[in-house]
């Protein structure tokens, strides 16, 4: 379902950076989406840290098929070896199944969370094992749909950013976190958008 805010932002955004009016104008009648499942959403993000989009995809595919769709339990339910055998590193299974815990014993509850600011919502996720401030953000801006996050330690973003607006140039990030500031308050539209033109297949967690 497409956030309530999407028109309004583009249009903002549009408006006020040539840059985003040209990549809005490319993607038509797209936008961001929530999967609706908080542990699906927090488990893709674990498997996307520190990987490539691509690559990522290949071990969530592989993933899926060997458990018959992602769950908790499932996970729970799954040896080491056959999680490993997807293409998880040692450290992702750990991650994978602390936060499977979590979720079956009911302490992953983002019901509450609904009228929590962001950073509060960062610091509650980013207490479980494996959960850093990158995949907290991804859940802020594909499960909640908040949206004004601004992931600097994104990989894709940076790049984007440096190919749309510094000539291929990866800029420091307190350069990219200014730049940032004339996407307010829409900066997981604008985000969005950025990798949105990196890739054919619209981001998804």
């Amino acid at each position: 379902m497409k956030p309530a805010y999407w028109e309004q932002a583009c249009a903002e955004l549009a408006g006020a950076d040539p840059v985003m009016a040209e990549l809005i104008g490319r993607y038509p009648g797209m936008s961001l989406v929530s999967k609706g499942d908080a542990f699906h959403t927090l488990a893709r993000s674990v498997v996307g840290q520190q990987i490539s989009v691509k690559a990522a995809d290949s071990v969530w595919n592989r993933l899926e098929a060997a458990l018959g769709g992602i769950e908790s339990g499932k996970v729970l339910a799954t040896g080491v070896d056959e999680l490993r055998g997807c293409g998880l590193s040692a450290r992702k299974v750990e991650y994978l199944s602390d936060l499977a815990a979590h979720h079956q014993s009911g302490r992953l509850d983002p019901a509450q969370w609904r009228e929590w600011d962001d950073e509060a919502i960062i610091k509650e996720l980013t207490s479980i094992r494996g959960i850093g401030r990158w995949t907290a953000e991804m859940f802020l801006i594909f499960h909640l749909m908040r949206p004004d996050v601004l992931p600097l330690d994104d990989i894709g973003l940076l790049r984007a950013i440096a190919d749309h607006y510094h000539d291929g140039e990866r800029r420091p990030r307190k350069q990219v976190q200014q730049q940032g500031e004339l996407w307010r308050p829409w900066r997981s539209v604008a985000t969005w958008y950025l990798w949105r033109s990196l890739d054919p297949v619209p981001v998804e967690y």
